[in-house]
């Protein structure tokens, strides 16, 4: 049985008080949120699992519209990468 452990983090405070309103919007601790951020990272991925562009966000720090569909996303990452090798 793997027990729960204490982890110190020393962040900017501004990011720390939006990561409590965001916590406690999605009704979860900060604790949780970072614990299941940390996971997602950390799992050893297979070709046949896919992040969902929400985790993307975090981890790439740029927000996601909700209510926008992955063929969308696709599609705006094919047209960036288009632009960026011209």
């Amino acid at each position: 049985m793997i027990m729960d452990s204490k982890l110190t983090l020393k962040l900017n405070g501004r990011v720390i008080e939006r990561a409590k309103k965001y916590a406690s919007y999605k009704k979860i601790s900060l604790s949780r949120l970072i614990e299941n951020y940390l996971d997602s990272l950390t799992h050893q991925q297979n070709e046949d699992f896919e992040i969902s562009p929400f985790v993307k966000s975090i981890a790439t720090g740029n927000s996601i519209p909700l209510d926008i569909d992955d063929k969308t996303l696709q599609e705006d990452y094919i047209d960036h990468l288009d632009k960026k090798y011209q």
